[in-house]
């Protein structure tokens, strides 16, 4: 099946206090090269929308088909519409953000297996709580390219709840993304 990536890379990360897309992981990887590792060999192909050339050459180097996105302040929503229309129709996507480097493949690819046997939606779970990446069948298209503000696909979700398959996790990267320098720091044990 063509099931494409939408890696949202365009956020203006105003609580980390600097670019945190370009911020160096521990290992010397930037955070949403990371996360374009962990999604590119799931997919068919990765689009990515970023904010500017150097992120958009970064993730171009590692196999992501990267647009610059000039309206990236209209929000989430924005973002992904134009991602969608970048990617095109497919049979489904994997809508990831750029911030979660530490969502394992495996997980991803439990989203993936989910559409490819037919769910309409999918989200990994993990203690209750919905995570990314969010699969969407292909027949999502016209609502994905439709969408604007800062929601992105949540209420997209909301209204078509009862076609979500949940997936359980043990995953705690599914949950986990990086808003400021603090959330870098090794998570504690529950």
């Amino acid at each position: 099946m063509n099931i494409i990536g939408l890696l949202l890379a365009a956020g203006s990360a105003s609580r980390f206090g600097s670019d945190k897309l370009r911020h160096l992981l521990p290992h010397g990887v930037p955070i949403a090269v990371q996360s374009a590792r962990h999604l590119r060999p799931e997919v068919t192909r990765v689009v990515a929308v970023v904010r500017d050339d150097e992120l958009k050459n970064l993730l171009e180097q590692e196999g992501c088909q990267a647009v610059v996105f000039d309206n990236a302040d209209e929000g989430m929503g924005a973002s992904l519409a134009c991602a969608a229309r970048t990617a095109g129709r497919a049979d489904g996507y994997l809508v990831a953000l750029a911030d979660m480097p530490f969502i394992r493949r495996t997980s991803i690819a439990a989203v993936r297996v989910a559409l490819e046997k037919g769910a309409p939606l999918a989200a990994p779970y993990f203690r209750s709580q919905r995570g990314h990446p969010v699969g969407l069948a292909g027949r999502f298209f016209d609502a994905l390219v439709a969408l604007r503000g800062d929601e992105g696909a949540r209420e997209l979700l909301k209204q078509n709840e009862k076609q979500l398959t949940k997936i359980p996790v043990g995953d705690p990267g599914v949950i986990r993304d990086i808003d400021r320098p603090s959330d870098l720091a090794p998570p504690v044990a529950v």
